[in-house]
């Protein structure tokens, strides 16, 4: 009976990076695209830093600095990717600001990126940003169709 009066609380995922959202069925990479890593939205990385897109403990930064995931409290694990087929620059252009197993709260810079760099590279700058576990969750609500600002806008929401 107090189950009833129990309110779903609505979790938020931030905008890692400023630029254009979209569905992550929309990515050029069928990998993201059919959500075969996780469920989320794709953005047009506008910036030369990349944040922490909620609060919780960066789990992992790859070898050459592409990709970040974090594992929150809730157990929810979220992982930012760089750009599509970034792997390829092996880290050049990217600079980490924090290192794997820090706590970090919505907003810290975690990777620094040379936007001139990797654009004159030819490689996507389009960055999926991903819940990588959705079936833990209840409802997961990418939010598309926008131009989000780092760290302000809502880019997921979802609940447990």
């Amino acid at each position: 009976m107090l189950n009833l009066f129990k309110k779903n609380i609505i979790f938020k995922i931030y905008a890692p990076v400023s630029g254009k959202v979209s569905s992550i069925t929309e990515a050029a990479d069928p990998v993201f695209a059919e959500k075969v890593v996780g469920d989320g939205v794709i953005i047009d990385a506008a910036d030369t830093q990349i944040l922490a897109p909620c609060e919780g403990e960066i789990s992992f930064v790859s070898d050459t600095k592409h990709a970040f995931a974090m594992t929150l409290d809730n157990g929810i694990e979220v992982l930012v990717h760089i750009g599509l087929e970034t792997v390829a620059l092996r880290g050049e252009g990217f600079t980490q600001l924090v290192s794997q197993g820090t706590r970090v709260k919505a907003g810290t810079p975690i990777i620094a990126i040379n936007r001139d760099f990797i654009m004159g590279k030819g490689v996507s700058l389009s960055s999926p940003v991903l819940i990588t576990n959705p079936e833990s969750t209840k409802s997961l609500t990418p939010m598309t169709d926008m131009v989000a600002i780092a760290g302000e806008t809502i880019v997921i929401e979802y609940t447990l």
